[in-house]
């Protein structure tokens, strides 16, 4: 992830003009020190763990011995495992654009922690990506310099303090401790006075306390306050502010739920798997999804059924928006196409539906690795990898057809803690674009009387009802009222789409559009 996107001060939705070598360097020194002071300090970091003589700028307290008049240094800096592994995923994210819900299982892994270890690491860092756009504000009420002007190491550990700080019970003393120790290692010993500098600062006030100080005033800038103190880019709290029809107060409850750890949803694959296994195995079921269950604690890969693919790992909105379109009827009924198909979720619940009724789905994905990932997910369907846009199936052959498009994702914000500071508003336009196009060959590819569900895990309206509009607009297709083939779900909205919501489903922000091909 680039380091700028989670910069402070996003209000406009702008990213921060990246800081200078300059920047960097100052951003290791500690608080209010200048650069002559720097270079006296050593807080450069490097290589200290070599015998001999001391270096310019090479400190023995490093070493845990004594400095030039006899007193000890400090001790040893003590390597916490679970926050080192929370540590590298940050930085995994911030170089190398990892995904964070994809790395942190293989960290957890070859770090070899579990309980309560693995539960700290996975708490820290998706706690710490959440809250970066209100934690960079503490920051820079705590320090001499803005957070983008920090040296991005130091900043990643100085933030995994704020948040042990501000949101956990985490005592302040052993949260202080403990990021020094990890910033002494990891960064260097002169970078470890200014975040003990910092973080002092912070933990003299709570969140609630900092909150009032660092977020612009809610009646002069309402979408400034929310961004601060919910931790979203500001364009993302405009959009969803629009998609609930300008509710302030739901709003902030909808970033709330962001911020709030998901549930691990599971899908008993019909004829596969029954929802009694995934219950005898620990799971309980959900408030909705005839098929779906929710595990209450331990590794979801651990299941026979999961490891065997009869189970899976699904969010119950991804599961009801497929139910859904399986669900209108129909006269003939015996294809159907999953247009984009990888990672395989809704594929693998299709594909089981679809052997049930004696129909066959076709599953497509324009990238290789996510075609193969379908393929694994299911056992009947026939898997290609094709682009959706130049379709390899001849038109008007398909009773059903699931589009669910490329998206901004920002109805799944809790799930992939790091994407609301890699989203960019300005890539919407383009996006939107081939959404369009797509829905355009699914109703191509659907005979008349069949049936297209488009389905996004956003519910930016740029991407859902202009897109739907747009394309019904030219007569092709009727819409249907999508809410009618979901009838346990309350609250999806006035119609005829449907849209689950984090804070009224328990779900992903998910969308539904029902078109029947004229």
């Amino acid at each position: 992830m680039n380091k700028d996107n989670r910069g402070r001060r996003d209000h406009a939705g702008q990213k921060p003009t990246g800081h200078d070598r300059a920047g960097q360097n100052r951003g290791q020194g500690g608080a209010g020190q200048g650069p002559s002071e720097q270079r006296r300090t050593g807080q450069g970091g490097g290589d200290q763990g070599r015998g001999g003589p001391q270096r310019p700028g090479q400190r023995g307290a490093d070493r845990g011995r004594g400095d030039r008049g006899g007193r000890r240094g400090p001790a040893r800096p003590v390597r916490d495992e679970a926050r080192n592994a929370a540590y590298d995923l940050m930085r995994a994210v911030d170089e190398r654009d990892a995904y964070a819900n994809l790395l942190m299982p293989t960290l957890l892994r070859q770090r070899r922690l579990t309980g309560r270890d693995a539960a700290l690491a996975t708490e820290l860092a998706y706690g710490t990506l959440r809250g970066l756009g209100t934690y960079d504000e503490v920051i820079a009420m705590c320090s001499d310099r803005p957070p983008e002007e920090v040296d991005p190491p130091l900043l990643d550990a100085i933030r995994l303090g704020v948040h042990q700080l501000l949101r956990t019970r985490i005592p302040p003393h052993a949260a202080v401790s403990a990021t020094i120790d990890l910033v002494r290692l990891r960064v260097g010993s002169g970078p470890a006075r200014y975040a003990n500098a910092v973080l002092r600062k912070v933990a003299t006030r709570t969140l609630e306390e900092w909150l009032p100080i660092v977020a612009p005033p809610r009646e002069e800038d309402p979408v400034g306050n929310l961004a601060v103190t919910y931790s979203h880019p500001a364009w993302i709290v405009a959009a969803l502010r629009d998609a609930l029809g300008g509710d302030a107060e739901e709003t902030a409850a909808l970033l709330a739920a962001d911020n709030d750890r998901p549930r691990v949803a599971l899908v008993a694959r019909p004829g596969r798997c029954t929802l009694d296994e995934l219950v005898a195995a620990g799971a309980e079921p959900a408030a909705y999804s005839p098929y779906g269950a929710y595990l209450r604690e331990g590794d979801p890969g651990a299941l026979p059924a999961i490891g065997e693919a009869r189970a899976a790992v699904q969010d119950e909105a991804s599961q009801l928006v497929a139910l859904a379109l399986t669900r209108v009827p129909l006269e003939r009924d015996a294809r159907w196409l999953d247009m984009c198909a990888g990672p395989g979720g809704k594929a693998g619940l299709l594909d089981a539906l679809a052997t049930l009724r004696g129909a066959r789905l076709l599953g497509s994905d324009v990238q290789y690795h996510r075609a193969r990932l379908a393929w694994q997910a299911t056992a009947e369907a026939k898997i290609i990898t094709a682009d959706g846009t130049e379709p390899a199936w001849r038109p008007g052959v398909f009773d059903r057809v699931m589009l669910d498009a490329p998206c901004t994702g920002l109805g799944a914000l809790r799930r992939r803690p790091e994407a609301r500071w890699r989203r960019d508003p300005r890539g919407i336009p383009e996006l939107t674009a081939l959404q369009r196009r797509l829905l355009a060959t699914a109703l191509d590819a659907v005979r008349p009387g069949g049936v297209v569900a488009y389905v996004t895990c956003s519910p930016h309206l740029a991407e859902t009802r202009a897109v739907v509009g747009d394309l019904a607009g030219d007569g092709r297709a009727e819409i249907l009222d999508a809410r009618e083939y979901l009838p346990e779900v309350p609250g999806l909205g006035d119609g005829p789409y449907a849209q689950f919501w984090p804070h009224r489903h328990g779900t992903d922000a998910m969308f539904l559009a029902l078109l029947r091909r004229r």
